[in-house]
């Protein structure tokens, strides 16, 4: 979607172009019975296995593995308000939820099921929760790695900076980059400050939307495509509509499918590399100005524009005596598809500012 937005007396437009070769599939792909099936579940998920198995095009299961820090086996000290028994029953759950995690990869695995474990990243340490995570999922070197970041509420979830911390972390330990799961908001945050966030913003991308189709999210900073669509869960699936019946579970079940055959998802699967980073594209370098009379004159300006980047230019400000002043610029961005740019200029004169024309305008 092409757009330009104005703010107050002042208007500057930047034109940028991303790389249009890789377009992602986004109209209901999961319809298209050659790719493949990804079946995601938590522990309160019920599971009929013999039943769900006879659906030929589930390839893989990702099971949820470790949930923020680990659970205190000794109670001792502050439990955040919960009582010494409180801490003891939690300790009995989380202990259960670790035997049906290797239960259901054994019986994944036996069946021939690709096998992944996601780490629910929550506020906290995040080496102490990388390591609570390998030590929780003990990953096999073929299976897939999650780092599950449901939202940027730093008060519920990881920060996007612990968060490159947590995969650089499980990069140390195990040689492989996690895959990053995220919905749409977060990840158009990522990418948009691909310059800040250069790990998190190459990991391949899990991606949670759930709707019938994802136009004009993809190209997306450095994501060509998914990896996984997550795109039918219990937000989506009632008893009367749902995009894609699982059988054997209810209709909580997360589902994904893969832009791929079930051949070609296993030769991927563990993933755990890089994705290329795409070069900043340059944006506009001048602004100039007119004002009715000599005078101080103080702008900013704030710029979000196609490339997703965080660069610095400058601008001219020329003032009615014929002088010019100069002053920076900071342009941050938010990435598109094709062809788009957005922009919001501030600008606080001494005297009255009359107008502010960018070079290289043209309508989109």
């Amino acid at each position: 979607m092409h757009s330009v937005q104005f703010s107050g007396l002042a208007a500057l437009l930047l034109s940028t172009a991303l790389p249009l070769a890789a377009v992602a599939a986004d109209v209901e792909p999961w319809k298209k019975p050659e790719n493949a099936i990804v079946i995601d579940a938590y522990e309160l998920n019920e599971i009929d296995w013999s039943d769900m198995l006879t659906d030929k095009r589930i390839a893989g299961f990702i099971s949820k593995a470790s949930d923020g820090l680990p659970e205190s086996y000794s109670c001792k000290g502050d439990h955040s308000g919960d009582t010494f028994a409180h801490c003891k029953t939690m300790w009995r759950k989380y202990a259960v939820s670790r035997e049906l995690y290797e239960t259901r990869r054994l019986l994944a695995r036996s069946k021939g099921l690709l096998w992944g474990a996601y780490h629910l990243a929550r506020p906290g340490n995040p080496i102490e929760q990388a390591n609570h995570f390998l030590d929780y999922a003990n990953p096999q070197d073929d299976e897939m790695m999650v780092l599950d970041i449901e939202g940027l509420d730093p008060d519920r979830y990881m920060s996007l900076d612990d968060a490159q911390v947590f995969a650089g972390h499980v990069r140390t330990r195990t040689g492989r980059y996690p895959v990053l799961y995220t919905n749409h908001i977060t990840a158009l945050h990522i990418a948009a400050n691909r310059d800040r966030y250069r790990i998190l913003s190459r990991l391949p991308l899990w991606y949670a939307r759930y709707k019938p189709g994802i136009t004009g999210s993809f190209p997306m900073g450095n994501w060509d495509n998914y990896a996984l669509w997550q795109f039918s869960a219990a937000a989506n699936c009632t008893k009367r509509r749902c995009p894609y019946r699982v059988k054997g579970a209810l209709n909580d079940i997360d589902v994904n499918v893969a832009p791929r055959t079930k051949a070609e998802l296993k030769a991927v699967w563990a993933f755990g590399s890089l994705l290329p980073e795409k070069p900043f594209e340059p944006v506009d370098d001048i602004l100039t100005a007119s004002i009715p009379a000599a005078s101080m004159l103080k702008a900013t300006a704030e710029v979000a524009v196609s490339a997703g980047t965080l660069a610095q230019t400058s601008g001219v400000m020329t003032l009615a005596s014929g002088t010019a002043a100069t002053f920076s610029i900071t342009v941050a961005g938010e990435a598109k598809a094709g062809l788009a740019a957005a922009a919001a200029v501030t600008a606080k004169p001494g005297h009255r500012l009359v107008e502010v024309t960018p070079l290289n305008y043209q309508d989109l």
